[in-house]
This record gives C-alpha cells, sequence and structure tokens, in this order.
C-alpha cells in the first residue's frame, strides 16, 4: 500500500453491499507517456456473485488507469493455448484459467503474449523445496497448480 498507493502508482478498489464486503482489486499503473496499468490481484466471495462485483471493479480499475494517463489496462493471465483453441473452448471449458479468460474476454481487447512471468530465487534450497511441493501437488490432483 505504502509503496504503490500512497505514490499514486497503485488503486486497492472494494466492492460492499448492503455492508458485506463482496471483492477487491488491486491494480497498478504508471501512464506518464502514455503507460500501462495492470490487474495484479483480486478476490471474490461466493456471496454476492449474481452482483458482479468484479466487473464493477475491474471497470473501475480500467477508468482509474485512463485517469493516470495508461493508453492500455493489461488484465495479466490466460490459459497457456494459442487464440484459435481459446476462442474454441471458451463456452465449454471450466477447468483450470477457462473461467477467468472467460470472464477477460467480456471486457474486449485484444490477447497479447509476453514472455510471461519469471521468479528471481534469492534462497536456491528453499526455492527446490518449493518447486518440489509444487510438482507433487500437480501429480496428486492435476490442475492444481492453476489455482494458486
Amino acid at each position: 500500500h505504502r509503496l504503490f498507493v500512497q505514490a499514486g502508482q497503485g488503486r486497492l478498489l472494494l466492492a460492499e453491499y448492503e455492508g458485506r464486503l463482496l471483492a477487491g482489486l488491486a491494480a497498478l499503473g504508471m501512464g506518464g507517456g502514455g503507460g500501462t496499468a495492470c490487474y495484479m490481484y483480486g478476490a471474490s466471495s461466493g456471496g454476492g456473485r449474481e452482483l458482479m462485483p468484479t466487473y464493477l471493479l475491474q471497470w473501475e480499475a480500467m477508468l482509474w488507469a485512463r485517469e493516470q494517463g495508461c493508453l492500455t489496462y493489461d488484465l495479466w493471465g490466460v490459459p497457456d493455448a494459442d487464440e484459435e483453441t481459446l476462442e474454441a473452448g471458451f463456452t465449454s471449458r471450466s477447468d483450470g484459467l477457462w473461467g477467468v479468460y472467460r470472464f477477460k474476454r467480456g471486457f474486449g481487447g485484444r490477447l497479447v503474449r509476453t514472455m510471461g512471468a519469471w521468479d528471481l530465487v534469492y534462497a536456491p534450497l528453499r526455492y527446490r523445496l518449493y518447486a518440489l511441493a509444487l510438482a507433487l501437488r500437480e501429480r496428486a490432483a492435476p490442475g492444481a497448480r492453476q489455482g494458486l
């Protein structure tokens, strides 16, 4: 919060209804010169889902990004499949990140592939233990890692 929100480079948005917290979203962006804002994290409860609070939060984050001078808003992350496969399966699949893709696709825009996220390892032994735990978890329940 202190690093980004107070510096004007981030926004924390919360959706409430009748005193109940339904969803939250953290967005980061640097707009000077037409930069990009991105959706970093979000969470929602099962209650109030029919009110679609996550859609409102994303819209508000996009409006905030535009106010900051950002020309793009990156929704960050879809299933690792080519665009043809994504378009063929977004209405019928719900495993892994497919529900996320369906949600994000509803905002329009375009699919842009980047090199993805990489880990910068500060503690190699601990990281190897972490990677081993993820591999064991994936072996026990395929697709579980995508839900992290």
